[in-house]
């Protein structure tokens, strides 16, 4: 018990001899032992690395996870030195989504097929940010947070350390000058001030040697900084490797599926009307997609056929023979096929994308049709499966 109080009690007067040195150090009362500048720049470096490293990985960290409760809870984790439990990428969940979707229209239908295909596609970018995520942890967000975590601690740690010491050694040079001050005045005292002199020279020189060999342990550790740079530099190459590859199959994917939409384009189309038409009334077949329809200028008016006094309306009646049908005598205009169409019945004319036909339209006949002609073939077709040209 004696001997804690005594520990207690040189460390309190330690801790006040360096609280008071600091303090004058601040008032500008007391000399202060400055470092070599190369010193002052390895300490200067070390700060701008571990500042610099903090804030990449920070922002490592949102651009791998934006979601920050998810970081909070891998965080949490990490720390319990527990396994991150596995999660669902957002592409993964919406091709989760649009597999469910089309179940529930229909996978046989247009729409159903391509929620499947691009459900599909979806799950296979998902796959690859997770395996994007799992690569660029491991091989540059691990080597960030063992050196936050590991070597600046250690750097730190001997850094004040070093301060102390520091303190010390000033503390030490403070009370000498004040036992010579004292000795000089007090000349009849000599002996006296003789031995408490000497006594501050002996812990002077003890101090100054603790100094030192603080100051050479943590220039060692300034100087491993080089051996950080070059690590890191590793690991940042990996990390654009593995960026590069996610992104090269993110294209991939995404030219196969568009490759994949675009050769069944046409007959998604033509498949949609010819399953949905359960009359020939023009009336009664739905217009084809919006989408074709949203690429469209703005049409002017469509040349209409008058009706000719004797001869039925045959579009009123809600039978088209096209062999009783007369273009204008003037004002029917071209127009250039969009997509493939494949026609339901003997009334409707099929087409072939990028085709030119003629085409005008009939009193009472459904805006969303014309009638089309291509030389000596005549039927109805579709707007917007058309540009109409000037």
């Amino acid at each position: 018990m004696e001997f804690n109080v005594k520990k207690l009690a040189s460390d309190a007067g330690v801790f006040f001899s360096r609280a008071m040195q600091f303090t004058e150090e601040k008032l500008g009362q007391a000399e202060k032992t400055e470092l070599d500048a190369h010193f002052e720049n390895l300490l200067a470096r070390a700060d701008c690395t571990k500042n610099w490293t903090e804030k990449i990985l920070r922002q490592t960290e949102v651009l791998l996870q934006p979601n920050p409760s998810a970081r909070v809870e891998e965080f949490l984790y990490e720390k319990l030195d527990r396994k991150v439990p596995s999660r669902v990428t957002n592409g993964e969940l919406l091709a989760q989504y649009m597999t469910e979707a089309a179940n529930d229209f229909g996978p046989g239908t247009p729409y159903g097929k391509t929620l499947i295909k691009v459900g599909e596609t979806q799950r296979r970018l998902g796959a690859a940010e997770r395996e994007f995520i799992h690569s660029a942890s491991i091989n540059f967000l691990t080597p960030l947070r063992n050196f936050l975590e590991g070597d600046w601690r250690t750097i730190s740690k001997e850094r004040r350390i070093l301060q102390n010491r520091r303190l010390d050694l000033d503390a030490c040079k403070a009370r000498l000058k004040k036992a010579k001050a004292a000795e000089a005045k007090a000349a009849c005292e000599g002996d006296l001030w003789s031995d408490e002199v000497e006594k501050a020279e002996h812990e002077l020189r003890l101090t100054q040697t603790e100094f030192d060999r603080q100051a050479e342990v943590t220039r060692l550790l300034l100087e491993g900084i080089s051996s950080t740079h070059v690590n890191h530099l590793r690991c940042l190459h990996e990390f654009v490797e593995s960026q590069t590859n996610y992104y090269a199959q993110c294209y991939q994917f995404m030219l196969d599926l568009q490759k994949q939409l675009g050769s069944s384009k046409g007959e998604i189309f033509s498949g949609t009307f010819v399953g949905n038409a359960d009359s020939t009334s023009p009336a009664a077949a739905p217009s084809p997609p919006a989408v074709a329809a949203a690429t469209l200028p703005a049409v002017p008016t469509i040349p209409v056929v008058p009706t000719i006094g004797g001869v039925p309306n045959t579009v009123a009646e809600g039978v088209l023979n096209p062999n009783e049908v007369k273009p204008p005598a003037s004002g029917t205009r071209k127009a250039r096929v969009l997509y493939d169409y494949e026609a339901a019945d003997s009334t409707e004319l099929a087409l072939l994308a990028d085709e030119m036909i003629t085409v005008y339209s009939l009193p009472g006949m459904d805006p969303d049709w014309l009638i089309g002609e291509r030389g000596n073939q005549k039927g109805k077709v579709p707007v917007t499966y058309l540009e109409l040209l000037s």
